[in-house]
């Protein structure tokens, strides 16, 4: 008939705060849309840009730096679509799109053009960036099925849980 008061605090606790996380994230998620939509109207527009560069007279070097930023562009639009489908952001895409466009800049500057100091700045990026790459492949993933902070978690609610009930049973 009457329902204790410390069952309805923490169910109401728990309706609450999910109703707030659910609209969070579809909110983040429209912002995510909005962006890939910009992002593949750039794309067009470089397309566009791009053919517009194929005409004579003939620049190999612009041709080269839109062909690359087309492809940095086309990695982070596949970015988002893999936030979209997984609410994560790959460690592996991110690193492929850092890789290519630190290359872009080099080619498009050329190396003979780089002081030396900026050559060992781009060599020791790349070289971090190529082990992450590599170590990438050797972490557990943390999204199927395996959540690190899970423990952590857990014994958090149940602390605020019994918190509630000692709370409200005084």
């Amino acid at each position: 008939m009457h329902k204790p008061a410390e069952t309805t605090s923490i169910s109401m606790y728990n309706i609450n705060r999910e109703r707030v996380v659910k609209s969070l994230e579809f909110i983040q998620d429209l912002i995510v849309i909005c962006l890939c939509i910009g992002l593949f109207s750039f794309m067009v527009l470089e397309v566009r840009d791009m053919f517009l560069s194929l005409l004579p007279p003939l620049e190999s070097q612009a041709v080269t730096a839109d062909i690359l930023f087309l492809l940095i562009l086309v990695e982070l639009f596949r970015l988002l679509i893999i936030y979209l489908q997984e609410h994560r952001v790959s460690i592996g895409v991110a690193v492929e799109v850092s890789i290519v466009s630190a290359l872009r800049e080099i080619i498009v500057q050329g190396v003979l053009e780089l002081s030396w100091t900026q050559v060992v700045a781009t060599c020791a990026f790349l070289l971090v960036l190529g082990i992450l790459l590599v170590l990438r492949v050797w972490l557990p993933p943390t999204f199927d099925g395996i959540d690190p902070e899970q423990a952590i978690s857990e014994r958090y609610k149940s602390r605020v849980k019994s918190e509630l009930i000692e709370a409200n049973g005084r």
